[in-house]
């Protein structure tokens, strides 16, 4: 990821702000508030603001005065009761912003949380820049002859050679007719002083989707948690998932104890089905127990064996 001048200088401009405020504020993650986080090859995410830090989930909680209790191992106790029992409300009083770079097809994506406020970069008003997404060869699978939606072996040799060389004449290709129809480079500068350009709005639609584009994206901590739930999940997309990872880390700095619960209590934490518990259950009593008395489809035996660690089990 590379930034222009005129981006470190904003970025700069923004972190030597002095404000002076009676809110509460989250000393790690004031170390990082601007900071360019990079994602794949062009992206990044920026925390630009926030409000609340864990005593404000404590103090929601107890609908109590001031920033909650002074001893914290008590508020790690409510946190992780809240988190444990699903009481969801609480961490609903925090909020952050993010400034999100991505490739629109990750976008397109990302956008089906609608559990957020969105404003994003506008193609009818600027022109886009000229960055694509081109994955590493390590991230060029074959499609997953199990799951649908999901990747499979790896692609190599001389195959990946010629995917990377598609994707990059694809974008580029396209992107110098979006120019040319705009009659307008991507720097500002005009082609042909005798032509018309097309309308930004129309051009656009000529440019393939790995290009990148940005918004601000504004959730509450709740909502951000339940996205990251399912996006820093092993079996999310790869490309949407360094996102997620990057922004688990800005909530580790924002709010460590309701970090650590979500850790413990959603991401590390194996969920079961009413007969998936009778399973266990007869399994830790020695009884005997295998997929055809199981009552559970082939899949979801092999995913309850899977998430103990039984693998001698799976059929």
């Amino acid at each position: 990821m590379k930034l222009t001048k005129e981006q470190k200088q904003e970025i700069l401009d923004q972190q030597s702000q002095k404000n002076h405020t009676k809110r509460v504020t989250s000393p790690e993650l004031e170390k990082i508030l601007y900071e360019a986080i990079p994602v794949l090859d062009h992206g990044f995410v920026r925390v630009v603001d926030y409000m609340g830090d864990d005593t404000s989930i404590v103090q929601s909680a107890r609908v109590s005065y001031g920033k909650g209790t002074k001893k914290v191992s008590t508020d790690e106790g409510l946190i992780k009761y809240l988190m444990r029992h699903w009481h969801s409300t609480p961490f609903e009083m925090c909020e952050i912003k993010y400034h999100v770079k991505l490739p629109i097809f990750i976008a397109r994506q990302w956008i089906r949380h609608r559990t957020a406020n969105v404003n994003e970069y506008s193609a009818r008003y600027s022109i886009l820049d000229k960055e694509f997404y081109i994955p590493a060869k390590e991230q060029l699978s074959a499609q997953s002859t199990s799951n649908r939606q999901g990747r499979g072996d790896l692609i190599t040799g001389d195959q990946a050679d010629e995917v990377l060389k598609i994707l990059k004449d694809d974008a580029t290709r396209t992107y110098d007719n979006y120019e040319t129809m705009l009659n307008e480079r991507f720097d500002g500068s005009v082609i042909d002083e005798n032509k018309a350009g097309l309308a930004r709005e129309l051009a656009r639609m000529n440019l393939t989707l790995n290009s990148y584009t940005q918004w601000y994206w504004k959730t509450d901590l709740l909502n951000l948690l339940n996205f990251l739930f399912l996006r820093a999940d092993s079996h999310a997309q790869y490309e949407i998932r360094v996102y997620a990872e990057a922004m688990l880390e800005t909530v580790k700095k924002w709010v460590p104890i309701s970090h650590a619960a979500f850790l413990d209590y959603r991401i590390g934490a194996v969920h079961v089905s009413a007969q998936g518990k009778k399973v266990i259950q007869k399994m830790i009593k020695g009884e005997k127990c295998d997929l055809e008395s199981s009552g559970l489809s082939k899949r979801e035996w092999n995913e309850l064996m899977t998430s103990f660690g039984f693998t001698e089990k799976l059929v």
